[in-house]
């Protein structure tokens, strides 16, 4: 069937607004990522003087960032709406994020959402593929502290004990509040059948929205960052030191992303922004982490329920369009998130202005040398 004139304009409109969309996307790269890093440089002094708020200033500056990152799609109609408990009371709190992994926009909602949740996303820490170590984003999470982990068996007893050396490390030195991982361990779409396949092998609940998580990871995290107990309270002599420096973690917020019809948005999708605009859903559950169990038996179990519970949430949420209301509730609140377009253009702007300054500096200095 030949192609109207009405639709070849709007292929052409789509194609052209993709490559404009791409163009800006490489520029914003090439200015804001060196900028961050040579700020950084230049901030060293600091860091040797006062850690603390050079970390401070990082983490500003790696919020700035991810605005980026969620302008591309919040300026092509890409939003999110929030269901559930409100996670903005928890902003100063340590809290383990548990999310489900469709598609790389998994990410890029994240860094849209928690954008207006305190001070939670320049003091997180991101769990990723070590793929993304090699990616534009990568020098700027390795310098922010985040973790690669290695995906596969042969990998992974010696992962776990390098994310337990890098929480000892820079969880809290760099005031990390929360941490965030996908458990499943891969893409919905790669890992559904094997998923599957080991649920009727071990009978247990057949998923189709979501796969069963990997333990590994979650128990480290448990085990390093909640404070130990002892009748109720911190345990040791300096019980009450430690409480007035750090609480632990005291939160797990399970985090549900639904996208229409589940057809995830991935990244290349989120950068170029030929998909019509779409609603992104997410729902929050939060549990208080002494609820959780620490025995390796308990802790899979509670975990598996945990992910039992989202493809639950999932199938209402594909048959009505909407999620269950909380317990107690009658009815379900929903929550629009939004974006400042003036505090996005700021935020650009400022990325492009510093990578003229950086550019004319060098360019200076080359003259002068040559």
């Amino acid at each position: 069937m030949a192609m109207t004139l009405e639709q070849a304009q709007q292929v052409g409109y789509t194609c052209l607004k993709a490559l404009l969309r791409f163009a800006f996307m490489v520029a914003n790269n090439l200015v804001a990522i060196p900028s961050y890093v040579l700020y950084l440089i230049m901030l060293q002094p600091l860091r040797m003087l006062d850690s603390k708020s050079f970390w401070y200033i990082e983490g500003v500056l790696f919020k700035w960032l991810l605005a980026m990152v969620a302008s591309w799609g919040w300026w092509a109609g890409y939003t999110v709406v929030e269901w559930g408990d409100d996670v903005k009371a928890l902003s100063e709190d340590e809290a383990m994020v548990l999310v489900n992994h469709q598609a790389t926009g998994d990410v890029c909602t994240l860094m849209m959402c928690l954008q207006d949740k305190g001070t939670v996303v320049r003091q997180m820490m991101w769990l990723m593929d070590h793929i993304f170590k090699y990616t534009n984003f990568g020098i700027v999470s390795l310098i922010h502290g985040d973790f690669f982990i290695r995906q596969g068996r042969a990998h992974r007893d010696q992962q776990l004990v390098l994310l337990k050396e890098h929480l000892e490390k820079y969880y809290r030195s760099r005031n990390r509040k929360w941490i965030v991982l996908f458990p499943e361990g891969g893409f919905l779409r790669k890992r559904r059948e094997t998923s599957q396949a080991f649920a009727k092998k071990n009978n247990l609940p057949f998923l189709k929205h979501v796969t069963l998580p990997r333990l590994g990871a979650t128990q480290v995290i448990l085990k390093t960052l909640v404070a130990p107990q002892e009748n109720g309270t911190p345990a040791g002599r300096d019980a009450v030191l430690k409480e007035s420096k750090s609480k632990g973690l005291q939160w797990v917020i399970d985090t549900t992303i639904a996208y229409p019809k589940g057809d995830p948005i991935d990244i290349q999708t989120w950068i170029l922004g030929y998909r019509q605009p779409t609603v992104t859903h997410v729902h929050y559950r939060i549990f208080p982490v002494k609820d959780v169990p620490a025995e390796p038996e308990a802790l899979t179990h509670w975990l598996y329920q945990r992910f039992i519970e989202k493809e639950d949430l999932l199938t209402h949420f594909y048959e009505t369009g909407a999620f269950p209301p909380l317990q107690g509730q009658t009815k379900a609140i929903s929550r629009e998130m939004t974006l400042s377009n003036l505090w996005l253009v700021g935020i650009q702007s400022l990325a492009f202005l510093s990578g003229g300054m950086w550019y004319c500096i060098f360019q200076y200095f080359y003259h002068c040398l040559f």
